[in-house]
């Protein structure tokens, strides 16, 4: 109370409620890799700086378009039908060296990210198109992202094209997550063998999952980091300068006329004002050449968009991707057995499905810890990350607070309110709050009266997570007739 020196009316308010807890956000990616440019005020002033973005006009505006892909890579044969000297229409087949394709892929997966609900994102430039992808770039933006709050998955869209390093960054964002506790990665495999033949499933995944594994540096990695498999061929086209493009053969009712037909040859520019009907039959048939892309952005996307509509204690899983036309291999149900729980190492991969009539389908929820009953599934981790940051910024108001039964009161009300509020969501299992969590703390509970004298203030949480149902099992009995 106010020491009062005057005679008069003093008014004082009391506050009665305890604080409250300001939840962290829960999904905000940050994705790392080469741009086509780094700029917001002066060139290049973006290079290496994790930067919020929270729409693809954003990402446009900082960090540029796609990579244009060389002409040479590509090869159009034209087919002409004819009858009676007229013609009749036109069959092409245009064929991309995949090979030589632009291994930047960074902008379709960011575009793929908020196709799928994503939201707010950083972006960390390491390099332009002209660059090689290169472990050290990548490592370094990691680091950049890792100096800063506020990125809660990571993930690295370009790491698919790095080779050999390949595994070395699957480790390195994995250590992070785990070291900062704070965040948690998402990893691709390598590209899927095509056609899928027997064991090549198992081939695939391989250097994904072995190549993140406990570490002095991280001891639960494992738990920090989730793997998805196949590929996915999305509804986007490479980014080819159309006009530029020119015919490399051109045939007449399957024959190579003599003299050689003038379109051999010809760009796409000039078949606009010459021979525009098929300078659109090829345009139509360009847009069908589809880009595959890792999983990794769509899923991030998912995340968010969970995270947004229920909360980040319900599993990702058994949810239609957008912008998808179909995963790339077919996981069948054996395949996804070996997938959920790898006998040899303990490591599940989610599998994602073609699934008819629901589209493409993400139908996994495990971390790479997948023999651990307590950090198998990722929302259990990913709710633990969100409610220990919440709790633990929000314990920043009672550093140098006196260490009395009277502070002791305000934290406890102000995390069982919290955690009350997530048991009412559905987060927490429990009939009734006292089942769902429990908060301890006081002289005698959590502390010693050494603890007190030495400034600790401990506090014990205990939190019953709801799991996902992931097995569905119906038992049916029939009543036979008795006589």
């Amino acid at each position: 109370m106010a020491n009062y020196r005057s005679p008069g009316v003093y008014v004082e308010e009391i506050s009665t409620l305890p604080p409250s807890i300001a939840e962290v956000e829960s999904a905000v990616p940050a994705f790392v890799g080469y741009t086509s440019i780094a700029t917001n005020l002066v060139t290049n002033d973006l290079a290496n700086v994790p930067t919020p973005i929270n729409s693809m006009s954003d990402y446009v505006q900082f960090f540029g378009g796609p990579d244009v892909e060389d002409p040479a890579n590509i090869t159009i044969d034209i087919d002409e039908k004819q009858s009676g000297g007229k013609t009749t229409g036109y069959s092409a087949v245009i064929t991309p060296d995949l090979t030589q394709m632009s291994t930047h892929i960074l902008y379709h997966a960011v575009k793929h990210y908020f196709a799928n609900g994503g939201t707010r994102c950083y972006i960390t430039s390491v390099g332009k198109y002209a660059n090689a992808i290169a472990l050290a770039d990548l490592e370094a933006g990691f680091d950049a992202v890792g100096a800063i709050d506020g990125p809660t998955i990571l993930l690295c869209p370009e790491a698919i094209h790095l080779g050999a390093s390949f595994a070395s960054l699957n480790q390195y964002m994995a250590d992070q997550a785990a070291s900062l506790t704070d965040r948690f990665a998402i990893i691709d495999t390598l590209a899927p063998t095509i056609p899928k033949t027997a064991g090549s499933i198992t081939t695939d995944v391989a250097t994904a999952i072995n190549g993140v594994n406990p570490s002095g540096k991280a001891p639960f990695a494992l738990q920090y980091a989730a793997v998805y498999y196949p590929y996915l061929e999305t509804i986007y086209n490479y980014a080819f300068n159309f006009d530029a493009l020119t015919i490399s053969t051109y045939k007449i009712n399957g024959a190579t006329p003599a003299p050689a037909d003038p379109k051999a040859g010809a760009t796409m520019l000039s078949l606009k004002t010459t021979a525009s009907s098929l300078y659109n039959f090829i345009l139509a048939k360009f847009q069908q050449l589809h880009i595959t892309l890792p999983p990794s952005a769509a899923i991030a996307g998912v995340y968010c968009g969970v995270d947004q509509k229920i909360g980040v204690w319900k599993a990702p899983a058994n949810i239609s991707l957008s912008d998808v036309v179909k995963a790339n291999v077919t996981v069948a149900r054996i395949d996804q057995d070996l997938l959920n729980v790898n006998d040899q190492t303990g490591k599940s991969v989610n599998a994602i499905l073609n699934s008819p009539g629901f589209g493409t389908v993400v139908m996994g929820a495990r971390t790479l810890d997948g023999n651990d009953n307590e950090w198998r599934y990722i929302n259990v981790r990913r709710f633990f990350i969100t409610v220990e940051q919440s709790i633990k910024n929000s314990m920043g108001m009672f550093v140098f607070e006196p260490n009395t039964s009277a502070t002791w009161v305000k934290v406890q009300a102000m995390v069982e309110n919290y955690l009350f509020l997530k048991w009412r969501d559905g987060a927490l299992a429990g009939a009734k709050p006292e089942q769902a969590f429990f908060v301890n703390i006081g002289l005698g509970s959590t502390m010693t009266s050494v603890d007190i004298l030495e400034g600790r203030l401990i506090i014990q949480i205990g939190m019953a997570v709801a799991r996902p149902a992931e097995f569905i099992i119906m038992q049916f009995e029939q009543m036979m007739q008795t006589s």
